[in-house]
């Protein structure tokens, strides 16, 4: 049972963020970590990992790799910040950050400042990025933020190609300090056919949808999710 809503969950996540650019960790992660704290954010990662890519092969002649240099270089001493949340933290304190980076993720969202992506934001965006995926598997609000009023091919091409390398970097700190084993690994494949799935109904069918009114709930359920995350802190305290 355990295993089919986690399926659901990443299905309902991967169809979100396909159709409104957005979505899968940011839904999906805080519920797969009341249902089973094995799910992230290793497999999460994994599963972020799958979604990416095929939106960066959708998207591969829109993508700037000159321009995303710069957040991948920040990316990795914040990838290796958030390996070490991961050693210190136990799971309630977890639960506390996953739950905040989720009520970050839909603030930033809602953020109707213009901000420019000059190579030292993207920098600083990318240590962010780094340091929130790695140890929550919620890595793209700081990206999106600064890439947001670009066109909507060159964002979800540019987006979706710092996820993968982004992906990449967290595995193999997460790999080192033990939140990504043969345990983890098992718990992650029946999620990589949900994601599948879900990748496909969003892009055939997604756009047919009110835009708005997918976002809108979206967010209100990453809101609630975010919140029973920071909840379950106080009672795990």
């Amino acid at each position: 049972m355990i295993t089919l809503l986690a399926c659901l969950l990443v299905l309902s996540g991967a169809f979100v963020q396909y159709t409104i650019g957005f979505g899968l960790a940011v839904i999906a992660a805080p519920l797969l970590f009341q249902l089973s704290p094995v799910y992230v954010p290793g497999p999460m990662v994994v599963v972020a990992l799958v979604v990416a890519s095929l939106s960066a092969i959708e998207y591969r002649h829109s993508i700037s790799f000159g321009g995303l240099k710069a957040a991948i270089i920040g990316r990795i001493p914040g990838s290796v910040a958030g390996g070490l949340l991961l050693l210190w933290a136990d799971l309630a304190s977890l639960s506390f950050w996953l739950g905040l980076s989720v009520i970050i993720a839909v603030a930033i969202s809602l953020f109707p400042i213009r901000i420019a992506p000059t190579p030292r934001r993207m920098a600083i965006a990318g240590f962010i990025s780094g340091f929130m995926g790695t140890s929550s598997s919620i890595g793209g609000p700081p990206m999106a933020l600064l890439l947001q009023h670009q066109q909507a091919s060159y964002l979800r091409a540019n987006l979706s190609a710092f996820f993968v390398a982004s992906c990449f970097m967290s595995l193999i700190v997460q790999t080192s300090v033990g939140f990504m084993s043969l345990t983890h690994l098992s718990a992650t494949l029946p999620l990589i056919p949900a994601a599948l799935l879900g990748a496909f109904l969003g892009r055939r069918y997604g756009k047919r949808f009110p835009q708005q009114w997918i976002r809108t709930f979206s967010l209100s359920l990453c809101a609630i999710s975010g919140g029973s995350a920071m909840l379950s802190y106080f009672l795990m305290s």
